[in-house]
């Protein structure tokens, strides 16, 4: 059963409920029952009251005019017994059900049908003309209006928020799939380079090997060497490759990308912006497969992209540490602001991409008092 089915079962179930109450009320009678009227007018007119009720949330306006103006113009008519639970029950009940789910207009057009019907009283019934029940049914039925606008406000304020979350949400996630998108194509061109120099150096060794293979047969075994290795690396990028969206419209060149061997100069072009940065290569320093060398690479260089643009740092650390089975990089930085956020910024995405690629794991992280630490694990086998 669905939410809005369920609403209409208990109103109807809150509506008989009413009109039982209601009708035990004339036909007791209960002392709340005033008045001379006749029983079976007053509990006709007791039954439509509540009826009525039973359609409060989907016709609130009808409801409210029904219940406010029904019994008001029956008693003008002919007298009818005065009752709490058949008559002043549905009333405020209609009232506070035509502020909480009326439109603006018709809350007040049920507001003022209420008053209305209040006036009645006063001038006309000699039972609530009394001081005390003039205070009563003066403080009750508008209370209960300023109840449902108050509700009804509340309601399409959490609504309006509601819908402004999933809104920011679902831009957001598109923000991170484009960037997402974006950092795959610029990392599927940059293996399809490493690819594409591997191939070129492999075309040459073989045209070297194929002119010495007679004449000096130790040469055409190392070329033939380098060609299986450089064979082996590329197909293990080519594999990679297959994996990433290529933009055909940008091939790029065929020189090689940049690697490991490249930090120093990398340091020394952010110590050039005023960066006071110390460089470090800690455990057996070694080469490192040509696509893990260029994600490698590619981390440390936009992790110091970071700290220029958003950390507001002085001295940054970058240490590479190279276990048996995996290279460790960290960049660690002094700085007071963040680097963005750690979720959606661009350029972290970009960095888990690239580890995530090679099976490794990125994090990024407030350091401890000061400053802000990522630290990438490269395996180096391939998962």
């Amino acid at each position: 059963m669905n939410r809005r089915m369920l609403h209409r079962v208990l109103d109807a179930a809150f509506a008989a409920l009413l009109a039982a109450i209601a009708i035990v009320e004339i036909w007791l009678p209960l002392d709340s029952a005033e008045g001379d009227g006749s029983p079976v007018l007053s509990t006709v007119v007791a039954v439509i009251l509540c009826a009525a009720l039973a359609f409060r949330r989907v016709w609130p306006l009808p409801v409210a005019l029904i219940v406010l103006l029904t019994w008001p113009i029956v008693f003008a008519i002919h007298p009818i017994l005065i009752l709490f639970w058949g008559q002043l029950v549905p009333i405020v009940v209609a009232t506070y059900s035509v502020a909480r789910y009326a439109r603006p207009l018709g809350s007040y057009v049920g507001g003022l049908a209420a008053v209305a019907c209040l006036l009645f009283f006063d001038f006309n019934v000699e039972e609530l003309q009394d001081p005390g029940e003039i205070f009563f049914h003066w403080l009750v039925v508008p209370l209960s209006w300023v109840i449902g606008k108050v509700v009804h406000t509340s309601e399409r304020r959490a609504t309006e928020s509601r819908q402004l979350a999933i809104e920011i949400e679902t831009e957001s996630r598109t923000r991170v799939l484009s960037a997402i998108s974006d950092e795959r194509a610029r990392i599927a061109r940059e293996l399809h380079d490493v690819v594409a120099h591997a191939v070129s150096v492999m075309v040459v060794q073989a045209g070297a090997a194929e002119q010495v293979v007679t004449d000096d047969p130790e040469y055409a075994r190392k070329a033939l060497a380098t060609i299986r290795t450089t064979g082996a690396d590329a197909l293990t990028e080519m594999r990679r490759l297959v994996a990433m969206v290529r933009d055909d419209d940008d091939p790029g060149d065929l020189r090689p990308q940049p690697g490991m061997g490249g930090l120093e100069a990398l340091v020394d072009d952010a110590r050039s912006g005023g960066l006071d940065v110390s460089f470090s290569a800690e455990g057996d320093v070694r080469a490192l497969p040509t696509g893990l060398d260029l994600a490698a690479y590619r981390i440390v260089q936009e992790a110091l992209s970071n700290v220029r643009r958003h950390a507001s740092a002085s001295r940054v650390e970058v240490i590479v540490r190279y276990a048996p089975d995996s290279v460790v990089l960290e960049v660690r930085d002094d700085g007071t602001g963040g680097h963005g956020d750690v979720t959606h910024g661009h350029g972290l995405i970009g960095m888990r991409e690239r580890a995530a690629l090679y099976g490794g794991s990125l994090e990024a992280v407030a350091s401890d008092g000061r400053g802000f630490t990522v630290r990438a694990v490269l395996p180096m086998v391939a998962q």
